[in-house]
């Protein structure tokens, strides 16, 4: 009898021991995953007096997101009590889309990623710099990349700050191919070349890329111009033609860095899609005309070369013809603010003679659309919750844009102002 009990304890005993892995991992996984859901997205209702969708105003709606994406838009009285487990009445304020920038160097330039999106910008394509696949939107910044610029071998910016992460030179079309290829498969979203040359009054002003430190053992220098044509080569028609070639090939687009006519010229033969900015020389009205016939888009970045000789006229001729111009201030510039830039804002009113609707467009819903994001940039049905808010009439603080008092990122709230009623 005793050796029964015996072997009854032991069996239990055994069948106790082989229970506790299995136990301990219930007990450790349960907080993780309640942990993880606790901490989900919550399902957010936002009343405010003015909503722009990315496209109009409107006035008195509500907006709910569930999931991180917008779930509905309606009348204030269309939605109930429970509808969300967050309730933010916004008051005398206008919600709008977070903004989309077109042109930053946060990688290269190090510039905080949390401090921008702060900022009221939800989305950033960083070109020129590390490249990797797209990543954030979550309640953090979504960042898509380009990856190092494609030049000539001494070309710009290479000329200026070395090619190390940041430039990869080309000699052939099969060295272009190739590197379009190898940053395609590291996830860039855009390919990005330079067609500058050292004559271009763009290097006699505080750009972004003269504004960086000079290598130490570089003869060149950042600011006034002093190399010949000879040791600051650009890449030939042919190359960029392939560059072209390959990359619509895997459905990227191309945008080059041009400052001046020549470097226009080969970007508009061999069919590149985008100017990675205004060109700061004057160029020809023939030229523009033939980048507005073949849909070529620019991004604007009027602020940080607001001085160049040519801005304001290109701006002009290039609105006159009804040129796609997007938003795109530049982050990194040593004058840009690390967020919406506002200035650049009123650049795009003033010079390019657009309405507010317009240049907000150029910033959210035309933007997001450009980048091949379905509904991105937008607020409607299916499109990612990123959200910014400001108190009070845009028209007459643009300036607060840069300071929003409310900030949501794929559904998550990043800075609030306003307060909540759970």
């Amino acid at each position: 009898m005793r050796i029964q009990n015996f072997i009854n304890v032991f069996h239990g005993f055994m069948q106790y021991v082989r229970c506790l892995p299995v136990a301990m991992t219930m007990l450790i996984l349960f907080p993780v995953q309640a942990y993880a859901q606790e901490t989900g997205a919550p399902s957010l209702l936002l009343h405010a007096a003015r909503v722009f969708d990315g496209n109009e105003m409107h006035t008195g709606l509500s907006v709910l997101v569930k999931d991180g994406r917008i779930a509905r838009i309606g009348p204030r009285h269309s939605f109930k009590v429970g509808d969300a487990s967050t309730d933010i009445d916004l008051g005398d304020a206008i919600l709008l889309p977070g903004f989309i920038e077109l042109h930053a160097h946060l990688t290269f330039q190090k510039v905080p990623a949390d401090i921008v999106l702060r900022h009221g910008v939800t989305t950033v394509r960083d070109v020129g710099g590390a490249v990797h696949q797209p990543y954030g939107g979550d309640g953090s910044l979504r960042l898509l990349t380009s990856g190092q610029i494609i030049t000539a071998p001494h070309g710009y910016p290479i000329v200026t700050m070395g090619a190390k992460d940041l430039a990869i030179p080309v000699a052939s079309e099969a060295e272009a191919r190739d590197a379009v290829r190898h940053l395609i498969g590291e996830g860039a979203v855009v390919i990005k070349i330079a067609l500058d040359a050292p004559w271009s009054s763009h290097h006699g002003h505080a750009h972004h890329d003269t504004a960086h430190t000079v290598p130490a053992n570089s003869h060149h220098h950042a600011h006034g111009v002093s190399h010949d044509q000879s040791a600051w080569p650009m890449l030939s028609e042919p190359i960029v033609r392939a560059i072209v070639d390959e990359a619509h090939r895997h459905q990227r687009k191309v945008s080059a860095h041009v400052a001046e006519s020549s470097g226009v010229q080969i970007a508009l033969n061999a069919g590149v899609d985008e100017w990675a900015h205004m060109p700061c020389d004057l160029i020809p009205e023939s030229l523009l005309k033939q980048a507005r016939a073949q849909n070529v888009t620019i991004i604007s970045t009027l602020d940080t070369l607001s001085k160049c000789s040519g801005i304001a006229h290109n701006a002009a001729v290039w609105a006159e013809l009804g040129g796609e111009l997007l938003y795109g201030a530049e982050i990194a510039h040593p004058d840009i603010p690390w967020g919406i830039d506002a200035q650049e804002l009123m650049y795009l009113m003033h010079l390019a003679k657009m309405k507010l609707p317009d240049v907000l467009r150029a910033a959210t819903a035309k933007a997001g659309q450009y980048l091949g994001i379905p509904l991105l940039g937008t607020i409607q049905p299916g499109a990612p919750a990123d959200l910014i808010a400001i108190r009070g009439n845009l028209e007459q603080q643009l300036k607060r844009l840069e300071h929003p008092d409310l900030v949501i990122s794929g559904g998550r709230i990043v800075v609030n102002h306003f307060g909540s009623l759970p």
